[in-house]
């Protein structure tokens, strides 16, 4: 594998390339959540240099505030470098950015004019072992990424985890190498998007917080936690809310923030339902309290979508989040503490996050906190706690076929849409949450049908315009009641303009 690391040791610090510079990542979302203000993103990945560039700057140009995004392809991802190479000579298409193949000099005239502190741009690739996209990206110099240990071997790879978990501790180590040399880089778990879907949320969160304290103990002090948007609003606004708690106090120490995806799974066919899909997930964000949203387009059921197809994903939920942060939210309320507007969750510093949201405490918190603290009983490394967790079924996807995953957890999807657990397998989790009796594991039929529960339901509204149009009286009277169809009429542009959010010295 060109330009993969060596063994376990210590790991050489890579310069970052001058030209291009660290595009502080993480600083350019923490100014953007200061001013109130929404990060979308989408996922772009073009194997031609100057398409790639074109899409950058497009979503550079949206109207909405944005970060860039460079997916690589799946030979760069697997490490299949001379594939890659192979297809590029022969003109063959491929399904991203082979960043590991183009020299050097060609990516950095990609970003050159593009990327900077305005316009930070994240590398996105699905590697079980990525070595060598990490040297790539920061050869160019480029310092954001995303992934994990967990998160990119069970779901995507047969790599055992433990070969997994030592590449991505040599990972991390390159990253925070950059350090030396005045950069920021930036690591985001993929955690909260175990398998996209039929994953409840205490596991998501779980993954996600500890695979951020993998990437602080290996150098990282710039890190997002990821949470997948599932089938109920509710049930997502409770999840992020606990996963923006325990970051706040597992991670005091560390620069993070909350990265929410728009719904990961069997997306709806219809253009109307797919845009109704990626408003709700706008306007969960704001309420949740995320500061980045990573976007879906319409065509996502259909093909890989145009740039301008992003484009006009990324200005719908900057839109439809502008809608959501003006409407005005009513006083929490919390022994002395009374706080009202807007980011009430927020200025409570999420202490009692639940109550700002009017959102029920159903287990999740107490899940999640079992599930961190039965794996970080393992071993004061969380590398190998997370190893010894697989082993032993503390840690256990549903439906995940990987080899060190026990396989035993079982989910059901409620009429509502919430998630359930069907069997926890081995996991420390048995009676945390009161939910009575457990479902159901579902057969094949149910799989399917749940599956695509999102699917139907928004495609569903979509054709009913009743249900997608109401009244500006009825959306107000609403309260902004997840779930709640309405109508939001957004300002054409986003309230904080890119300018304001940009380095002032």
């Amino acid at each position: 594998m060109t330009g993969a690391g060596g063994g376990a040791g210590a790991v050489p610090a890579v310069r970052p390339d001058a030209a291009a510079s660290s595009c502080g990542f993480g600083a350019f979302v923490a100014r953007a959540r200061a001013a109130g203000t929404l990060v979308v993103q989408p996922r772009m990945g073009m194997a031609d240099p100057l398409r790639m560039r074109d899409g950058l700057r497009a979503t550079r140009d949206a109207e909405a505030v944005t970060v860039g995004t460079v997916t690589l392809d799946s030979y760069t991802r697997t490490g299949d470098l001379e594939a890659a190479r192979r297809a590029l000579a022969e003109g063959v298409g491929l399904n991203g950015y082979p960043i590991a193949t183009h020299p050097a000099d060609t990516t950095r005239a990609v970003l050159r004019g593009v990327a900077d502190a305005r316009f930070p741009v994240q590398v996105r690739h699905g590697s079980a072992m990525p070595e060598h996209i990490v040297r790539a990206l920061l050869a160019v110099g480029l310092d954001a990424t995303e992934g994990g240990p967990v998160s990119y071997c069970l779901p995507y790879s047969r790599t055992p985890l433990r070969e997994a978990v030592a590449a991505w501790q040599r990972s991390c180590e390159l990253l925070a190498s950059t350090r030396e040399y005045g950069a920021e880089p930036h690591l985001e778990t993929f955690g909260g998007c175990l398998m996209g879907q039929l994953c409840p949320p205490s596991l998501l969160i779980a993954v996600s917080v500890l695979e951020a304290l993998f990437f602080r103990q290996h150098g990282l002090t710039s890190v997002s936690l990821s949470y997948a948007q599932q089938a109920d609003p509710r049930q997502d606004e409770e999840a992020l809310t606990v996963l923006g708690r325990l970051a706040g106090e597992l991670l005091p120490d560390v620069d993070h923030h909350v990265v929410l995806y728009a719904y990961m799974g069997v997306f709806p066919r219809s253009p109307g339902g797919a845009r109704l899909l990626l408003e709700d997930a706008a306007r969960l964000a704001v309420r949740a309290g995320a500061a980045r949203l990573i976007v879906k387009t319409t065509a996502e059921a259909h093909r890989i979508p145009t740039v301008g197809e992003n484009v006009r994903a990324l200005e719908t939920a900057a839109a439809a989040a502008a809608g959501e942060g003006s409407r005005p939210a009513p006083t929490a309320v919390r022994g002395p503490h009374a706080v009202a507007g807007p980011h009430a969750a927020d200025r409570l510093d999420r202490l009692d996050g639940l109550e700002a949201l009017d959102v029920a405490d159903t287990g999740i918190e107490a899940e999640a906190r079992a599930l961190i603290g039965a794996v970080l009983e393992l071993d004061a490394d969380v590398g190998r706690a997370l190893v010894r967790a697989f082993a032993a079924g503390y840690l256990d996807v549903p439906y995940c076929l990987h080899p060190d995953n026990a396989g035993r957890a079982r989910t059901s999807l409620a009429s509502d849409g919430r998630l359930l657990w069907s069997s926890v397998g081995s996991m420390p989790i048995a009676g945390l949450a009161d939910d009575g009796p457990r479902p159901p594991i579902l057969g094949s039929a149910g799989l399917i049908s749940a599956l695509s529960h999102v699917q139907r339901t928004y495609d569903d509204r979509a054709a009913d315009p009743s249900a997608v149009a109401p009244s500006a009286a009825a959306a107000a009277a609403s309260g902004g009641v997840p779930g709640t169809p309405r109508t939001s009429v957004p300002p054409p542009t986003t309230s904080t303009p890119r300018r304001e959010l940009g380095l002032t010295t």
